[in-house]
């Protein structure tokens, strides 16, 4: 993927990566502006282990799971090693400084166009946010992070895209305060088995407590069950009724 994304650059073409979780997915389900999102991306990795388990679950695995925290370094290098530049934009006040010091200790020749720590409600704010697109516009960097959560990012994303057609685009979340240093990550076993979120949890409860406990665990099972549901019925020859994962 990687690979695609230095080729569409080399050849004068932008695009956006979107990297669905299960709580990016629950949304487009049940939401117009979030599955409008998901479907203008040029390029969609699943980024959560529940999205893995469904796949393999319905007969057609999905190769590995790529989540932005990962994406954000591998694309990194591949932009170091092109002589390309890179743009931060998202976290709190301070985030993205300290995320491009980071860059710049790990990949001395990567290109940094910017960086820009927007303040809280400016998506809100028409004047907030084209001033802070016209200030990424004007940096004109190959790769833009922009680090907001969804769908709040993808809203930036889509005003840029407009504004920099030969740009790449990936909605990373909270991917520029892991490398910031600001948030740890969860350890690899926990990656590993699923687990990330629980690690989250624990960070962070008192804003993500509603998101995973009354929303996405919930709908992980529903996913899971629903589609090993239907594999079953089709080995058997049937249809199955209701449902949907």
């Amino acid at each position: 993927m990687v690979r695609h994304v230095v080729a569409e650059i080399t050849a004068g073409r932008g695009g956006q990566i979107v990297t669905p979780n299960v709580d990016i997915l629950r949304r487009a389900r049940r939401n117009q502006e979030a599955r409008a999102h998901v479907e203008s991306a040029s390029v969609v990795v699943a980024d959560g282990k529940p999205l893995i388990w469904a796949s393999q679950l319905a007969g057609n695995p999905l190769p590995a799971r790529v989540p932005g925290a990962d994406l954000i370094w591998s694309l990194s290098a591949a932009m170091a090693e092109q002589n390309r530049s890179v743009y931060l934009f998202g976290g709190a006040p301070g985030t993205a400084s300290r995320a491009e010091q980071a860059m710049r200790s790990r990949f001395p020749r990567l290109r940094i166009a910017g960086h820009l720590s927007p303040p809280f409600g400016f998506d809100a704010r028409p004047d907030q946010f084209e001033a802070a697109c016209a200030t990424v516009a004007a940096a004109a960097p190959d790769v833009v992070y922009v680090g907001l959560g969804f769908p709040k990012q993808e809203r930036v994303i889509a005003r840029l895209r407009a504004l920099l057609p030969s740009t790449w685009f990936l909605g990373c979340g909270a991917a520029i305060g892991f490398v910031a240093g600001i948030h740890r990550r969860a350890p690899l076993w926990m990656q590993q088995t699923g687990l990330e979120w629980a690690h989250r949890l624990a960070n962070e409860p008192a804003r993500l407590a509603r998101r995973y406990l009354v929303h996405d665990v919930p709908f992980a099972l529903e996913l899971l069950a629903v589609t090993a549901l239907r594999r079953l019925h089709r080995r058997r020859g049937g249809i199955p009724r209701g449902g949907r994962p």
